[in-house]
């Protein structure tokens, strides 16, 4: 399969969606099933994964919902409380939704910068394996020594790095980033999506030869069975179309062998969400 590892539905209203700020106008808008499909089928895009945008249960039910009646839709990453000590009975309550693939929290909107390591979030974290869901690591990229630590105090969860752990492009951080990306990638318990670059970048100023070395470092890191491609729609229109955002990604991947590039483009990400054609 050539899958989306990571995409957003949206059902606008200013009140549950206080991350959409007035510059990106474009998002203030409903973003569901339709629109994904019109804007993913020109490439090929043959599953999804749905990611939360709220950190609600309310979220993980409605995304659930649309997986439902949505083929497209091969699985959902949502979010539940990791640090409720009721958690193991939430987890209970969506043990027979095989829809659920996996959990997140937007840990880069923490005041604590050692969120990862609190206790009672950990006690959530060690939980996850037992009830087979992957986590996603949602971090800038000064959090990286934080989450070297946190990977290796949980070696048998499974986890992938959420838009590559956004360095700063538009910055020109490289070095840095790669530097401590690197032994975090030694973790083969850890992956790592190729998506949301773009808006890292400069904003309308970048151009796609800019991304080439942090897609190379990547894979270079992780090794192609480590390695997924996600778009971040509709978050990545604003700054540019899904075929886009796709064509930078493969542009890069084309080089690779046939099997390589079936791995970034869809069969990893398919193996660790395990996601089947629906």
């Amino acid at each position: 399969m050539v899958v989306d590892s990571h995409q957003h539905f949206i059902e606008y209203n200013p009140e549950e969606y206080g991350w959409i700020s007035d510059d990106m106008a474009i998002l203030k808008q409903d973003s569901l099933p339709d629109q994904l499909a019109a804007a993913s089928a020109p490439v090929g895009i043959e599953a999804t994964v749905a990611v939360e945008a709220r950190q609600s249960l309310k979220e993980t039910d409605w995304l659930l919902d649309i997986a439902g009646r949505t083929p497209l839709v091969a699985g959902v990453v949502g979010w539940v409380d990791l640090r409720d000590r009721q958690l193991d009975r939430t987890l209970d309550r969506y043990l027979n939704l095989p829809l659920l693939k996996g959990v997140r929290h937007v840990v880069h909107d923490e005041a604590d910068p050692d969120f990862l390591l609190r206790e009672d979030f950990g006690r959530g974290i060690a939980m996850l394996s037992r009830f087979g869901l992957t986590y996603d690591i949602l971090i800038f990229s000064r959090h990286l020594p934080q989450t070297l630590r946190f990977v290796h105090n949980f070696p048998d969860q499974l986890f992938v790095i959420d838009h590559i752990a956004k360095p700063r492009i538009r910055d020109g951080e490289f070095r840095e980033w790669r530097d401590k990306l690197r032994p975090i990638a030694r973790c083969e318990n850890v992956f790592c999506k190729l998506s949301g670059m773009v808006t890292e970048a400069r904003p309308k100023g970048w151009v796609p030869r800019e991304f080439r070395p942090y897609i190379e470092t990547v894979i270079d890191l992780f090794g192609p069975d480590r390695v997924m491609f996600g778009s971040d729609w509709p978050v990545c229109t604003l700054e540019a179309p899904y075929q886009e955002i796709y064509g930078i990604v493969e542009a890069v991947v084309a080089e690779l062998s046939p099997t390589e590039r079936d791995r970034i483009l869809g069969d990893t990400a398919a193996a660790f969400y395990k996601l089947s054609a629906r």
